[in-house]
């Protein structure tokens, strides 16, 4: 069974509460950004670029089974790692899903105190769009019912 947001946010502060020191932190960061599947250049396309951000962004998304799948990239490579923390919990959910998170894991982690107010406003956009998504896709299937 795949496991809840709560459990996954819970594995992200786990993972961060080995270190104490923001560098080794930003190192985390990075590394789960490398580790994030390069977004196809088909996908490199204005409609897909989020606004608000100081680096680029591209956020595809798709809509299969009932639930939203999200690919990403960034030309920065703390946001990449960014975008794939964000990813790692709403991918393969239900608007539903995505619509209750409250994302704890993020002031868990210390990521909001940490960032830089264009690196936060950047990230508030990313997530702001994925929840624009989940809305768009949950009154798809309410008008669709």
């Amino acid at each position: 069974m795949k496991p809840t947001i709560d459990e996954i946010e819970q594995d992200i502060i786990d993972e961060f509460s080995i270190y104490d020191d923001w560098m080794d932190k930003y190192a985390l960061i990075i590394e789960q950004g490398n580790a994030l599947e390069p977004l196809e250049e088909k996908y490199k396309i204005s409609g897909n670029i989020i606004e608000g951000c100081q680096s680029r962004v591209w956020l595809q998304t798709d809509y299969r089974d009932g639930k939203l799948w999200f690919q990403a990239e960034s030309d920065a490579i703390i946001v990449k790692g960014l975008l794939a923390l964000v990813l790692r919990v709403f991918n393969g959910r239900t608007p539903d899903e995505i619509l209750n998170s409250d994302l704890r894991f993020m002031k868990e982690i210390g990521l909001t105190d940490h960032l830089s107010p264009t690196r936060s406003n950047g990230l508030l956009s990313v997530i702001k769009q994925i929840r624009f998504y989940a809305i768009a896709y949950k009154a798809k299937m309410e008008k669709n019912e």
